[in-house]
């Protein structure tokens, strides 16, 4: 499996956080960001949303 680019510029282009998102959109958005980017890690508010909903990441 390669190793993902530190900053995916493509993928952010083609896939911005939609203005104004709740939290499941936040959820789906980071959950993908990951997939595809490294250029930052889940924010403390976005795991413990993760953890409170047993979503495994």
């Amino acid at each position: 499996m390669p190793e993902l680019p530190i900053l995916n510029a493509e993928w952010h282009l083609k896939n911005k956080m939609p203005k104004n998102p709740t939290m499941d959109q936040r959820i789906a958005w980071h959950l993908e960001h990951i997939k595809h980017c490294r250029c930052r890690g889940l924010s403390p508010k976005i795991i413990e949303e993760l953890k409170k909903r047993k979503i495994k990441f």
